[in-house]
């Protein structure tokens, strides 16, 4: 179910019984040079309206740009500074709690969302904190990062291994070869193994590119299909499900 695509009068009705919503959450930014610039969101937006599907509750359009200025010295990425991106969010749950949604879940495609999201929640819960009691004290946030699911994190580790990496991933550019195959970009036979390292050391974007030349952190991408990108979301897709059930039930 859409947001999108319903209107006001269905999502009154629906809110009469129901008070849970899905929110999809990514990134546009590099993906070394195999990997699709839309890659984060497009894996949150598939996996956000997977599981709506299973759950028949709304899902909200994806946010798509995030907190990137690390990859901003790679051509096509884009960013919001931190403060927009949390005034951002802020104002989409404000916006969404106002109607009457009390359950709003965040399924996350980039790690740099990550800080930002969870002081996002925060902001909101300290602007119902210092006020009088509303209905909007009954509203509140859950995240989920789609790659850090338990089961999700151990079929990744079996099928990829060493060759995941940590940024680029064989895992995330599988998922989005079996989202999106017309869109497949193969990669080269003696493509070299990225250089390994922690995206969280890094401080910005042109210290990322000198120290990681074409985008990738220790990913082998030839390893990357999309039989595989499909089991991967599959069961992201079950866990996040199961995960996202008990939240709308809290």
């Amino acid at each position: 179910m859409k947001l999108a695509l319903a209107t006001w009068v269905e999502v009154e009705d629906y809110l009469k019984d129901n008070d849970g919503i899905i929110v999809p959450i990514g990134s546009t930014e590099q993906h070394g040079p195999t990997g699709l610039i839309g890659t984060d969101f497009i894996i949150a937006q598939g996996i956000a309206e997977a599981c709506a599907e299973q759950l028949g509750c709304y899902v909200a359009p994806p946010l798509a740009v995030g907190m990137a200025q690390h990859h901003m010295a790679f051509p096509g990425s884009m960013t919001l500074h931190p403060a927009t991106y949390i005034q951002v969010l802020v104002d989409w749950i404000t916006s969404l709690s106002k109607h009457g949604f009390r359950r709003i879940y965040f399924i996350n495609g980039h790690g740099g969302n990550i800080a930002p999201t969870l002081t996002a929640f925060n902001e909101f819960y300290a602007g119902v904190s210092l006020k009088p009691e509303t209905e909007e004290s009954k509203t509140l946030c859950a995240l989920a990062s789609w790659w850090t699911m338990p089961n999700t994190d151990a079929l990744i580790r079996d099928i990829f291994a060493e060759k995941d990496g940590a940024h680029a991933t064989a895992s995330e550019i599988a998922i989005t070869q079996y989202l999106c195959p017309e869109s497949i970009k193969p990669a080269a036979p003696d493509l070299f193994v990225a250089a390994a390292g922690t995206p969280l050391d890094i401080h910005n974007g042109y210290d990322y590119r000198r120290r990681f030349k074409d985008g990738r952190i220790g990913s082998d991408v030839r390893a990357a299909n999309p039989e595989d990108g499909g089991r991967v979301f599959k069961q992201a897709v079950k866990d996040i499900t199961e995960h996202c059930t008990k939240f709308f039930q809290s």
